[in-house]
């Protein structure tokens, strides 16, 4: 399947502007998800030989595997029950925002096949809260892999009525996610990054934490609460992130979102937005370093950013991330890398 994809399909898809790909990808899935017998055999054929079976436990779920499908593929909820016959072991949707919202301009997406590096200036383009837990509502019955629901501001939301914002999003999909996601690190809504000040993201991440109280108080599953962070933080910055988690006992941080910066030959690239790809992979890997040691490695880290191969994958959990996720490296490898970085972790993790 790999080479037909690298020398067929691959080709195919590159000389089509990136975001039509990118949703006849989604398409394509979302069909395969609704085909359940091809799913249920395709999962067999991609689930870990029983010698390499080793499930990852994080905040309180179990994970079939350490590879994930990270949040900006599948914003919609309409791809993702096919996921797992990828041969994820997770998978996260979103970033969805409690207002529907078109995203930027177009065009907004743009590959550079040398630099194995994607630029996107997307936009939380996305159907809104509403209409995902309306989607996820009529799909009933246990989930094969854990489902992350990861939550944005709306671009039409002020920064100070940013908690009621995502207040909202959770209260409607907190029911139908395994574990929630604070996005404040996209490069693509005005003012985002902001939320990740502490004096912006203490109030906000208190006010998320006291509504999953709450839920429990009402009789419902408490809901493990992440934050996602950007590569281009400080370690001071990142200290100060860290001390809100530890207050407030967050369950876990996803480092990295995109970037800003524009390293080594993208230089010269004049398209805002934030890259990811393999220029992301030596920031991510040190910020994920960074926090494994700021925690004494309690604090469970899920390692995205750069992972373009098995070994990239690897260098993710030696620095210190429970979990690994994917997204810019399907593009480059193909629908079954996740299966291959899977099988490579787990012969790796038994020598």
């Amino acid at each position: 399947m790999g080479w037909l994809y690298q020398h067929a399909v691959k080709p195919a898809l590159f000389r089509l502007d990136p975001e039509h790909a990118h949703e006849l990808g989604v398409d394509a899935l979302a069909l395969l998800g609704r085909l359940r017998p091809l799913c249920a055999v395709l999962e067999r054929v991609h689930r870990l030989a029983p010698a390499l079976h080793r499930p990852v436990e994080a905040f309180g779920l179990k994970f079939p595997n350490a590879v994930g499908l990270a949040a900006g593929f599948d914003k919609n909820g309409r791809a993702w029950p096919a996921a797992a016959a990828l041969g994820f072991g997770h998978v996260e949707i979103g970033t969805v925002t409690f207002h529907a919202q078109p995203g930027n301009p177009r065009p907004r997406a743009f590959r550079y096949p040398a630099e194995q590096a994607v630029i996107n200036r997307m936009g939380f383009n996305n159907e809104g809260a509403a209409a995902l837990a309306a989607r996820l509502a009529k799909l009933s019955g246990p989930r094969s892999i854990p489902l992350g629901i990861n939550l944005g501001k709306s671009k039409v939301t002020s920064l100070d009525q940013a908690t009621e914002d995502y207040l909202g999003s959770f209260r409607l999909l907190a029911d139908h996610a395994d574990y929630v996601v604070v996005n404040v690190s996209s490069p693509n809504t005005p003012g985002l990054r902001e939320l990740q000040d502490a004096a912006w993201l203490q109030p906000l991440l208190a006010a998320l934490v006291g509504e999953n109280s709450a839920r429990v108080a009402a009789g419902k599953p408490r809901r493990p609460l992440l934050l996602k962070i950007a590569p281009d933080l400080s370690f001071p910055q990142i200290d100060a992130a860290l001390q809100v988690i530890t207050d407030l006992k967050l369950d876990g941080i996803i480092a990295t979102n995109t970037t800003l910066t524009r390293p080594g030959s993208l230089a010269a690239v004049n398209e805002a937005g934030g890259l990811s790809g393999a220029p992301v992979r030596r920031r991510s890997t040190e910020i994920i370093n960074y926090i494994a040691r700021a925690t004494d490695g309690r604090l469970p880290i899920i390692g995205v950013g750069g992972i373009m191969d098995e070994a990239a994958a690897g260098e993710k959990l030696d620095a210190g991330a429970t979990l690994v996720q994917l997204y810019t490296g399907l593009i480059y490898r193909g629908p079954f890398f996740a299966a291959e970085v899977a099988r490579a972790l787990a012969q790796r993790q038994r020598v």
